[in-house]
C-alpha cells in the first residue's frame, strides 16, 4: 500500500475517534437528572434533627414502583397521637363496618375494637407484653405479644407491608390525594389467585390513612383513617381496668 494513502487512513481513523469521544461526552454533560435521591445512609432521625418535614425530605424524590419503598422508608411518623380507623368488609350480598380508636405513646399502642356485635375489644400492648378485656369489664387476658403487632391488633396493614413487596409486584406507585390529604400511592398487580393491593400513606404524618383489597376487581377490604390528631393522648387511656397504669408521667 502506498505510504501517502495509509498515511491519509491513519488519519482518518484517529479524526473518527475524536468526533465519537467527544459525541460521548456531550451526550454525559448534556443529560439532566430528573430526581435526586436522598444519600443512603441519611437517617430519618438526621432529617428530625435538621428541622425536615416529610414533605421537605419527599420533594425531591419521584415517586415509582422502584423508588416508592425507599421514599415511604424515609417517613417518619409522630410518636403520640390518636384516630379514629373505619374498617369495611364486602361479599357478595352484603357488607359489615366497624370503628378502632387507636391511640399511641411512648411506645405504648391502645386500640378500642367495636365488634359487630357492639362489644367493645380493648388491646393495649408495647410490643411485648399485650392487655385484652371486653366493655368495661375487670377481667384482663395477659399475654406475650409475640408475632402479632399493635396494627394486627387493629386489623390494619401498615407501611411495612408496602416496604416487604417484592419490587416486581409494584405495579403503580406515585403521589395522589385522597379526600384532600397528600398521599403517597401504591398498588400492587394482581396475583394468580385474583387479588390486588392498594395503599395510602400520608406524606404529612407518615402514616397509613387507607388501604383497599380487591379480588378480581371488586373490593373486598376498606381502611380509612384520614384524621389524626397529633397530641398527647392522655395515661388514662393507658391505664388498665384494674387500675393499673402502664404509663406513668
Amino acid at each position: 500500500m502506498d505510504k501517502r494513502n495509509l498515511k491519509w487512513i491513519t488519519w482518518g481513523f484517529a479524526l473518527i475517534t475524536v468526533l465519537v469521544v467527544a459525541l460521548m461526552l456531550t451526550r454525559t454533560l448534556r443529560r439532566s437528572v430528573h430526581i435526586t435521591l436522598p444519600a443512603p445512609q441519611s437517617s430519618v432521625e438526621d432529617s428530625q434533627n435538621n428541622g425536615e418535614s416529610n414533605q421537605d425530605m419527599l420533594s425531591v424524590i419521584e415517586i415509582t414502583p422502584k423508588t416508592v419503598q425507599f421514599a415511604i422508608e424515609t417517613l417518619r411518623r409522630p410518636e403520640s397521637y390518636r384516630r379514629t380507623i373505619t374498617l369495611e368488609q364486602f361479599w357478595e350480598g352484603g357488607s359489615g363496618a366497624w370503628t378502632v380508636n387507636a391511640f399511641v405513646k411512648d411506645g405504648w399502642s391502645r386500640a378500642d375494637r367495636t365488634m359487630p356485635d357492639n362489644r367493645v375489644r380493648h388491646t393495649v400492648t408495647n410490643g411485648e407484653t399485650t392487655y385484652i378485656w371486653y366493655n368495661s369489664e375487670k377481667e384482663i387476658y395477659t399475654a406475650a405479644a409475640g408475632d402479632i403487632t399493635a396494627d394486627d391488633d387493629q386489623s390494619i396493614p401498615t407501611y411495612e407491608d408496602i416496604l416487604s413487596l417484592p419490587v416486581e409486584e409494584i405495579a403503580i406507585a406515585d403521589y395522589r390525594e385522597l379526600s384532600g390529604v397528600s398521599c403517597i400511592y401504591t398498588e400492587t398487580a394482581e396475583n394468580g389467585r385474583g387479588y390486588c393491593l392498594r395503599y395510602w400513606v400520608s406524606v404529612e404524618t407518615g402514616l397509613l390513612v387507607s388501604a383497599e383489597k380487591l379480588l378480581n376487581g371488586e373490593l373486598v377490604y376498606r381502611m380509612s383513617a384520614l384524621g389524626v390528631e397529633v397530641v398527647e393522648p392522655a395515661n388514662a387511656d393507658f391505664t388498665l381496668p384494674d387500675g393499673t397504669e402502664l404509663i406513668t408521667s
